[in-house]
């Protein structure tokens, strides 16, 4: 049973439009080990914790699935059928395979290459901060299953606290920037703050 924080933090996101629509026809898909996470969750939270519209400020929306088929045209067909999927809706929808990661993301983000992500849990504990370490996926029953390893402190407090085990300081600090300038009720910690403080889920 979820609890409170959780069902706090689901009656935020599911304000979204493009959240509730992108949750509700994912299972069409039939991905494996597929996510909504990323900027559309933790900033629709930051939207209604401020009193502004759902989709304020939000460029785009983060699919994760994990697929052990790491070739391009792989992901490039899911890609496709996304855009079929979800191209009406007012946010874009980026369909990211998290296996394949470790393949463009020295070149992307100019930092060593990580080690490969066993599965989307990966990917989502290794966000560059960790209010933005929060997933939502569909079970086969429909339910909807919420993964938050770090808890919901920073979120709903709107604090933007590094998480350095992937992201190098330059994408952290460039992302902060961005999102006080949309949002400049909250405190941002610089890079040398610790980081997350243990692991709820």
């Amino acid at each position: 049973m979820a609890g409170a924080d959780e069902s706090r933090f689901l009656e935020l996101v599911l304000a979204n439009p493009t959240v509730s629509a992108v949750l509700e026809r994912a299972p069409a898909l039939g991905l494996p080990d597929a996510w909504l996470t990323a900027g559309v969750l933790f900033q629709s939270v930051w939207n209604g914790l401020t009193g502004r519209v759902p989709a304020a400020g939000i460029r785009d929306a983060d699919f994760f699935y994990f697929d052990p088929d790491t070739s391009w045209a792989a992901e490039d067909a899911v890609i496709r059928r996304g855009a079929e999927l979800f191209g009406d809706l007012p946010i874009p929808v980026e369909m990211r395979n998290e296996a394949r990661v470790h393949l463009w993301y020295a070149d992307r983000f100019g930092a060593p290459t990580p080690a490969p992500f066993r599965d989307c849990r990966d990917a989502i504990d290794a966000f560059a901060a960790v209010c933005c370490s929060v997933g939502v996926s569909v079970g086969g029953d429909g339910e909807l299953r919420v993964y938050a390893p770090y808890g919901y402190d920073d979120l709903f407090g709107m604090v933007v606290r590094p998480n350095p085990g992937l992201a190098p300081q330059s994408v952290y600090e460039a992302k902060a920037a961005r999102w006080l300038t949309e949002w400049p009720q909250l405190t941002v910690l610089p890079w040398n703050t610790t980081g997350p403080r243990g692991a709820d889920g």
